[in-house]
């Protein structure tokens, strides 16, 4: 696999967050990715309504961390610096 910089993942991750980005946005919500740590895990920040809304966590494992990992192998979990651990 080739290693790709720091801004360069963090751009992967942000496009492959693109996938779900529009279900969140039914609800009001948004993700944004603040950091990846690393080169393995990914630190995002909910926005909107998925601040407090009680699904965060089934979103983060199902549709969050799934989309990433599915896109980037190399990334082994997410955690939200507001909130949910995956």
């Amino acid at each position: 696999m080739i290693n790709l910089d720091k801004s360069e993942l963090i751009r992967k991750v942000d496009r492959a967050l693109d996938d779900i980005r529009p279900h969140l946005a039914v609800d009001g919500g948004d993700v944004e990715v603040v950091d990846v740590i690393d080169g393995k895990k990914v630190m995002i920040k909910w926005l909107g309504t998925c601040i407090n809304c009680s699904m965060s966590a089934m979103t983060m494992k199902a549709g969050i961390e799934q989309t990433i990992r599915g896109k980037i192998p190399q990334i082994t979990g997410v955690e939200a610096i507001n909130g949910v651990i995956a």
